[in-house]
């Protein structure tokens, strides 16, 4: 019986998971050469790990670690803030490369994703297996940096096929093998079944993937949620958690911080970060066609003291020299001069469309709408 496939089935889908090996890290690897083989870790400005290369993993740094620790275990560690922009940037260039395969991709976080191939073999002229390594082949050699790939008949096993030789690995696992990899696999780490769960399953003496997939459906339904029974379907190579494509077009705000490494009592300088921040939210408002009605702009303090202000504008915009005028007294009313700011911050409030403005007596709405014509030059110019 243990030895039993779960199914019959090779691929009755084709799911596949992408996964950016130390994805921060990675990222300020390939866009400078020198941190290639050292140990690279991202999260200066917060005092904590927030992402390590394998390097770094390799002599015992780990996630959320204090810098001070790491110094002990990692002499020669490498410390970067991290650079959210640069990381979204090369998400999106991850996404839009495996869109050229197919255009069913869930972008399930800024450094993975799951893609349907289903259907495509005759389409590409290749292979499953062959789909998903020439994607890996392409990302590896586009990104500069490697990723992990699974490719299985199920979300919840494609998962567990792309963590099955990280880092820079590509697993398949064909709905009739299942059994062979759940069958050591601590049913805790299965995607979507928690500590509670865990621990719950464990006293019924569910200690592996296996032995939760082998229980009967009856059971599973009478002691378990839904979405554990979801899970438990598609461990047993039923695909039932269908992938979410619909991208994010509307926003009730956006938010941009950046934190600046060492801290600063330069206050022109902490207004320029700021400026930037602006820049940047506004840029993403534009990009989904909204203006702001409000703006939060906050500064931080080199021992995390936070200070901030709301300020309201005068007609919506997402034009950031309009918001840059209007905060600037309130960045002088909440700033203290002499003292040390590690970051700055900006929340674009009350988003809406961003329609055509009436013309008024003075021409201020003609010089907004030649403003706005200026910068959806820019944002074509810094897309490409």
């Amino acid at each position: 019986m243990s030895d039993a496939p779960l199914s019959i089935h090779g691929f009755p889908r084709a799911i596949v998971h992408i996964d950016g090996d130390a994805f921060f890290a990675s990222c300020e690897q390939a866009r400078d050469p020198a941190l290639k083989g050292r140990p690279v870790i991202c999260g200066k400005e917060r005092g904590i790990v927030a992402s390590m290369s394998y390097e770094a993993k390799r002599m015992g740094v780990t996630r959320a670690m204090r810098l001070f620790e790491v110094r002990k275990v990692c002499p020669d560690a490498i410390m970067l803030p991290s650079d959210y922009e640069t990381y979204c940037l090369l998400s999106k260039r991850l996404f839009s490369i495996v869109r050229r395969y197919t255009p069913d991709v869930e972008e399930s976080s800024i450094d993975e994703c799951f893609a349907d191939l289903t259907g495509l073999r005759r389409h590409h002229g290749m292979k499953y297996i062959e789909m998903a390594q020439k994607i890996k082949n392409d990302l590896d050699r586009e990104l500069g940096f490697t990723f992990s790939v699974g490719l299985a008949p199920t979300k919840v096993v494609a998962k567990i096929a792309s963590k099955w030789k990280k880092p820079s690995g590509l697993t398949a696992i064909q709905a009739r093998d299942i059994h062979l990899f759940i069958q050591n696999l601590p049913v805790q780490d299965v995607w979507g079944i928690g500590p509670q769960t865990s621990a719950y399953l464990r006293k019924q003496r569910i200690h592996t993937a296996l032995d939760f997939a082998r229980k009967t459906e009856e059971w599973v339904k009478r002691n378990l949620t839904k979405p554990h029974y979801e899970i438990w379907q598609e461990l047993n190579g039923n695909s039932v958690l269908d992938l979410v494509l619909e991208e994010k077009t509307h926003y009730a705000s956006i938010q941009k911080v950046k934190t600046f490494t060492p801290a600063s009592s330069d206050n022109a300088f902490a207004f320029s970060q700021l400026c930037k921040n602006i820049e940047n939210a506004t840029m993403k408002a534009r990009r989904y066609n909204l203006a702001a009605q409000g703006v939060v702009i906050y500064l931080r303090t080199q021992d995390f003291r936070s200070s901030g202000m709301e300020i309201k504008l005068s007609r919506p915009t997402a034009i950031p020299n309009e918001i840059i005028e209007a905060v600037r007294p309130a960045f002088e009313r909440i700033l203290q001069s002499g003292t040390r700011y590690r970051s700055t911050g900006v929340v674009l409030l009350d988003l809406q469309e961003d329609s055509v403005v009436q013309l008024d007596l003075f021409g201020a709405a003609l010089k907004t709408m030649e403003m706005k014509r200026l910068f959806a030059g820019i944002d074509k110019m810094r897309k490409r």
